[in-house]
């Protein structure tokens, strides 16, 4: 008896090691699919109408939107709303970003059009009802916009060995996901929403970070 219950806590182990992991996958997939659709969307805009979509106010630097540390470089334009507004044509009469979204995006294209987010507490991949954009694992997408069209952006991560790309990078904008830990590269959870991962804080490699680059 005793055996047998061992044999079946050990498949029991192994099924939940293997979902994990598939679900680990899934979530990967979904927000490589996402930061490359968001990207995607402000290149079409910038081919739209010949600069990106957001009010510039401090033209030397480049912008950010999304949580956490602003990259060096860049000036933060707050949470990713208001750019994802944008992209999406948000016209909606009581969105407080309506005058933005009018202003950047006159002929109201919809460039982007996520999901909403599948859960609320805390809201995970996709729109939520604040408007602001989240990966699988409960983070805003971080975004980083060459607004100062010197066709280079910082690299956020710390990496000297070429895992998180080149640096500068040289796009017109990149997009990230924090991944499993909800911070930038590896290391301990942000906060009990999250989990713990490999690596370092700041370091992509190691990390389970997503880059659209």
């Amino acid at each position: 008896m005793i055996v047998v219950i061992l044999i079946i806590a050990t498949l029991a182990a192994l099924m939940a090691t293997a979902g994990s992991s598939t679900f680990d996958r899934a979530r990967k997939a979904q927000a490589k699919n996402d930061v490359i659709q968001l990207v995607t969307a402000i290149n079409a805009f910038y081919t739209e109408y010949g600069r990106y979509p957001v009010n510039i106010t401090n033209a030397a630097n480049d912008a950010f939107f999304g949580t956490g540390a602003t990259p060096a470089g860049c000036t933060s334009y707050g949470n990713n709303d208001v750019l994802l507004d944008v992209l999406r044509n948000n016209t909606d009469p009581s969105g407080p970003n309506l005058a933005t979204v009018t202003s950047l995006n006159p002929r109201q294209i919809a460039f982007l059009s996520p999901g909403g987010a599948k859960n609320t507490v805390p809201p995970r991949g996709g729109i939520a009802l604040d408007r602001r954009y989240y990966d699988p694992w409960g983070s805003q997408y971080a975004i980083v916009i060459d607004t100062n069209y010197d066709n280079t952006i910082t690299n956020p991560y710390a990496d000297t060995d070429g895992s998180a790309g080149t640096t500068p990078i040289r796009q017109g904008a990149i997009g990230y996901s924090f991944g499993k830990n909800g911070a930038l590269g590896g290391g301990p959870k942000l906060n009990t929403s999250f989990g713990d991962e490999s690596g370092t804080a700041g370091t992509f490699k190691g990390s389970s970070d997503i880059l659209s680059w």
